[in-house]
Order: structure tokens, then C-alpha cells, then sequence
């Protein structure tokens, strides 16, 4: 026989706390529903009452009916259902653990570099304070360069000498 539930074992709060803000409404009505459930099955004893066979044999005036009845009610045995999905259950909840933890570390590990890309930008120069040296400097792969490599204004890859247009064929047709 199934154990009896003495009382409801979900931690609503530490549910509450991963419930989206639009959702919280839900999740109460269904911790209201989850309750009253739990209200109903407690009112009821956890075993059936026993019938008073006795009172039933002197007052039911057919013989054998009772005994018959009674018979049957003592050889009725409904059979709770056998657990088969909690080991399914499980082995899900590990996969799903792994992609989980597997997802949050790689979510700490862009987190931590983003966290580095922020800190570098907050430590450069703010660019409205710039020169054209510290830009140089910060950035040297973008900056201007009129020594090394000098350029035509406007100084964008399309306006200079040896641009080769990507979206062209290659080999001179039109």
C-alpha cells in the first residue's frame, strides 16, 4: 500500500524565486489548488471505516446475502499502481543536469570575458577626449597610419587604390 502523505514536500518559495514576474499569478493558483488537494485527502482517515457486518447479517433478512457481500468486500484488493517512470524521471533530470551545468559554465565563461571586454573599454580614454595618437595606440589596427600605410580620403576600404569589390565576379565579366 502507498504511504500516506502527511504533508505537501515542494518548497514553494525556492519555486517562487525561479518563476518569471508574469508567472507568479499562475503558480499561485495552482499552490491554491495544490492545497486544497492536500486539505481533502488529510480530512479523510487513512484507512476506510469498518463495516459493521454483524448489524448488516441481523438486519438484512435474506440469508447468505450479507456473508456474500462481505466475502467479495474482503477479497476486493485495488492495487496501487507500481512506480515505473520515476527511474525514467531520473535519468532525464541527469541528462538534462549535464546540458544544464554545461550551459551555465559556459555562460560563466562568457560572462567572465565580457566582463573583461567592459573593464578594458571603461579603461581607455572616453573618445570624445581622444587624439589621434591615443586612438592610434588603442586601436592599432583601425587607426590611420599616413607612414606606413597611407590612404585616401575618406580613408575607407572602397575609396582606395587596390579595393577589390566582394560582391564582383572574379575574372572580368559583366
Amino acid at each position: 500500500m502507498a504511504k500516506r502523505i502527511a504533508q505537501s514536500n515542494i518548497s514553494w518559495a525556492s519555486l517562487a524565486e525561479r518563476v518569471p514576474a508574469e508567472q507568479r499569478t499562475n503558480l499561485a493558483a495552482f499552490k491554491i489548488k495544490s492545497d486544497g488537494y492536500l486539505r481533502r485527502v488529510l480530512a479523510n482517515p487513512p484507512e476506510p471505516p469498518k463495516i459493521n457486518w454483524a448489524l448488516y447479517k441481523q438486519t438484512v433478512p435474506i440469508p447468505g446475502m450479507v456473508d456474500n457481500f462481505q466475502k467479495q468486500y474482503e477479497a476486493l484488493k485495488i492495487p496501487y499502481p507500481a512506480d515505473t517512470l520515476t527511474a525514467k524521471v531520473d535519468a532525464q533530470w541527469a541528462e538534462v543536469k549535464k546540458a544544464v551545468d554545461a550551459f551555465v559554465a559556459a555562460s560563466n565563461a562568457n560572462i567572465s570575458n565580457y566582463q573583461k571586454e567592459i573593464n578594458e573599454t571603461k579603461a581607455l580614454l572616453p573618445y570624445d577626449q581622444m587624439t589621434m595618437e591615443d586612438y592610434k595606440d588603442a586601436y592599432p589596427q583601425d587607426a590611420i597610419d599616413p607612414i606606413n600605410k597611407p590612404t585616401f580620403w575618406p580613408h575607407n576600404p572602397e575609396e582606395q587604390l587596390d579595393y577589390v569589390d566582394p560582391n564582383k565576379p572574379v575574372g572580368g565579366h559583366h
